[in-house]
């Protein structure tokens, strides 16, 4: 099943999407995706295959995800762990690489993982599909996962 198929079963959200210059085909093709599934895509950008720098677009869907401007992100660049770092620094977020469905499902139901980072180099369209539904159906699960979320935000107020 597509993913713009299943999406259409989950209530329509607010979501980010940015990349670089390694990752942008990949971000256009899944915020079409999620356009036709009927959400609201922001897209922060890049459109080209020119040189870009990831921080400069993890930082404005970080942001735009921390203020609640949007309620999710996604990020695509060549491996996915720029901008997972980058993101990553923003209070409140928290960025996740993913690479496979089970891998994703955990992040946010343990991890409420509130942005999905991509490696366009290593994810095939197909595969990006079923990441992305799976980060925007599964819920967080609660419970003692919340005391380690909790604790991750307490790490934040450290620094």
């Amino acid at each position: 099943m597509f993913l713009r198929d299943t999406l259409e079963l989950i209530l329509p959200m607010k979501i980010a999407i940015g990349a670089d210059h390694a990752g942008f085909e990949l971000k256009n093709l899944l915020g079409d995706v999620l356009r036709e599934s009927g959400h609201e895509v922001c897209d922060y950008g890049t459109n080209t295959a020119e040189a870009t720098d990831y921080p400069d677009y993890a930082g404005r869907v970080a942001k735009a995800v921390a203020t609640g401007t949007v309620e999710r992100g996604v990020l695509v660049c060549g491996s996915g762990v720029g901008m997972s770092i980058a993101a990553n620094k923003v209070r409140g977020i928290r960025a996740a690489l993913g690479v496979t469905p089970e891998e994703v499902r955990l992040t946010r139901g343990h991890n409420n993982a509130n942005i999905l980072t991509l490696g366009s180099r290593f994810t095939d369209p197909a595969t990006a599909r079923e990441l992305l539904r799976v980060f925007l159906e599964t819920p967080f699960d609660g419970g003692r996962h919340q005391r380690r979320v909790a604790k991750i935000a307490e790490l934040e107020e450290q620094i």
